[in-house]
């Protein structure tokens, strides 16, 4: 039995004092409980004395979380505990980064205050600090920098992922200047050594491989720390990472190492892969700055920037070497770079995620449905020959990926119930992206407000709607969207399930869905007219529910009414 499990069976008034230390996130209660075993089995006495073995168990620590998040995925019912482990991870690792660089600095300080004095135990403990900046590169580049940026492939596609890069920023600034630190020290002893030596003295032997592990951590820190802030895209287009021939697009690099000596001083280079003969025109050279960050950052902004096809032999275009689509095509837009800082040259290059680059906007719709597919199944963004041999997406991905271009058109994503009746709807002539894409349109110019408060239902079933109206009172409604029409189109049944012809973008375009509503007659016995629409289903006052929305607007500020001298009324026969 473990401790854990006997603290457990303690009175309670024991036991919560206990259970009160766990309380914080700097070591959860959850944690305690699913590790008992491990960490029980450790010799934390001895890691409080030694670094290494510190920075060996810390190592460890982070795997057994990674390890026991994966059980949690597996079990559906620990939905919140994927999500807490996962964030206890990232808590221990954001702690123990200034702890270790609080602990290299005063070492740095005594080392420097002290370098004259005769160094074994100086250079093992830099050795050890070296120990401890291994297993933070690792976290750091490995950990931390690649899901950021699998983060920011997601946030293309309208995932509602965090994206900043201010913690990055700050870690790969600090962990830098430490090892800067370290190197002037190091070099220090050099001078040392050139001043005064001894039989047997270490220096000469033990210092040249840390100075190589030192420029060693350094480079990849920083050549790490170039990276694509703000991927490639149009003022106007589909979505990120569509362009198109002859239309500007912008795109902006970010150096996460921060140091004001270095403003204005790096030239940042631009390019594009050579699977298709393009010309680049616009600026394509500029300087990393902190004058085009809203905080300071130093960055590249390049905002005019446009592709041109080259032309090849008698006049052609160039040539795709694959059997791909143009609108399959994926192509990076690449940057060079050199740091030159304190003595190290390091040259720097980064990528964009794949682009899809066209000529007319009427790909764009299947240009766009590239870059969903690309970024929501490749988690290697080099990967450029993704739709040679692209793999299908299990329902579960794609209906992810469908309730996140909700949620950026109409800042609601789907429910489960309506990702359920995507998924069994019925075979039509036109497949079901055309026709989602079409909805999303509708939502993004004239529904949003609608969709983002819930007024709209959406997507569901014939028989659940005749289900869901028949025990209502005389007046309910819903709104669904049509699956009947290509491009896209909503419209609306009410109790006794009458629905009516589905309104497009071209119907919208002249009159706001609200206003169809007020106004909707249906004609009954003797030609009255009447409006059978009263309860936004289960039961909210039409008014209520669209009364915000309704137009007052007269003819003559109204351009599609200004030849009506009464209202604009949807009227359909009974």
């Amino acid at each position: 039995m473990t401790q854990w499990e006997r603290l457990q069976q303690l009175d309670t008034v024991y036991s919560q004092r206990a259970f009160d230390l766990y309380n914080g996130d700097e070591f959860p209660m959850e944690v305690r409980h699913y590790l008992a075993h491990w960490i029980e089995g450790q010799d934390w006495e001895r890691a409080s004395r030694d670094s290494s073995q510190a920075a060996f168990l810390f190592q460890v620590l982070l795997e057994n979380l990674d390890n026991q998040f994966s059980r949690f995925v597996q079990e559906k019912e620990s939905f919140l505990l994927q999500r807490n482990f996962r964030r206890y991870k990232q808590n221990f690792q954001v702690s123990v980064l200034p702890l270790w660089i609080c602990e290299a600095l005063k070492l740095l300080n005594m080392l420097n205050k002290n370098y004259t004095a005769r160094l074994k135990n100086f250079l093992s403990d830099i050795s050890a600090m070296l120990d401890a900046a291994d297993v933070l590169h690792s976290a750091l580049i490995n950990e931390e920098l690649v899901e950021w940026k699998r983060r920011q492939q997601k946030s293309c596609i309208g995932a509602p992922d965090d994206t900043s890069l201010e913690h990055l920023e700050k870690w790969f600034t600090q962990i830098i200047e430490c090892m800067f630190q370290l190197q002037k020290f190091l070099q220090k002893l050099d001078e040392l050594v050139g001043k005064m030596t001894y039989e047997n003295d270490p220096i000469p032997v033990r210092k040249p491989p840390l100075k190589i592990r030192v420029d060693t951590l350094l480079t990849h820190l920083i050549k790490s720390s170039f990276v694509v802030e703000t991927q490639p895209s149009m003022p106007q287009g589909r979505g990120l990472l569509v362009l198109r021939t002859n239309v500007q697009f912008s795109v902006k690099v970010r150096l996460l190492y921060k140091v004001p000596e270095l403003n204005h001083v790096m030239k940042v280079t631009v390019s594009i892969d050579k699977f298709r003969k393009f010309n680049v025109l616009g600026t394509l050279s500029k300087a990393l700055n902190m004058a085009e960050s809203m905080n300071g950052g130093m960055v590249a902004d390049f905002r005019h920037l446009t592709l041109k096809d080259q032309k090849v032999g008698g006049g052609g275009k160039g040539i795709n070497d694959l059997s791909l689509s143009v609108t399959e095509e994926l192509h990076r837009i690449n940057f060079q770079t050199q740091f030159d800082y304190q003595g190290l040259s390091v040259p720097l290059e980064t990528s964009s995620l794949p682009v899809v680059v066209i000529s007319n906007s009427s790909q764009q719709q299947s240009a766009w449905a590239s870059v969903l597919w690309f970024n929501m199944l490749c988690p290697d963004p080099k990967n450029i020959k993704f739709f040679e041999t692209s793999p299908a997406a299990t329902w579960p991905q794609f209906g992810e990926m469908l309730s996140w271009q909700f949620l950026s058109c109409g800042k609601r994503g789907l429910d489960n119930d309506q990702l359920e009746t995507l998924e069994n709807l019925p075979d039509t002539n036109f497949t079901l992206w055309v026709w989602l894409d079409g909805i999303l349109n509708l939502v993004k110019l004239y529904l949003s407000d609608l969709w983002s408060d819930g007024s709209i239902m959406g997507f569901i079933s014939k028989g659940k709607e005749r289900l869901l109206l028949k025990k209502k009172q005389n007046g309910t409604f819903l709104l669904r969207f049509s699956e009947s029409i290509k491009d896209g189109g909503i419209t609306f049944s009410w109790v006794h399930v009458q629905t009516v012809k589905p309104f497009t973008s071209t119907d919208l375009k002249q009159i706001a869905l609200p206003d169809i509503l007020c106004n909707f007659r249906i004609m009954v016995a003797e030609n009255i007219p009447v409006n059978p629409l009263c309860y936004l289903y289960p039961n909210t006052p039409k008014d209520q529910a669209f009364g915000k929305y309704y137009s007052e607007k007269t003819g003559e500020e109204n351009p599609y009414l200004k030849y009506l001298k009464t209202k604009l009324v949807f009227v359909s026969k009974e």
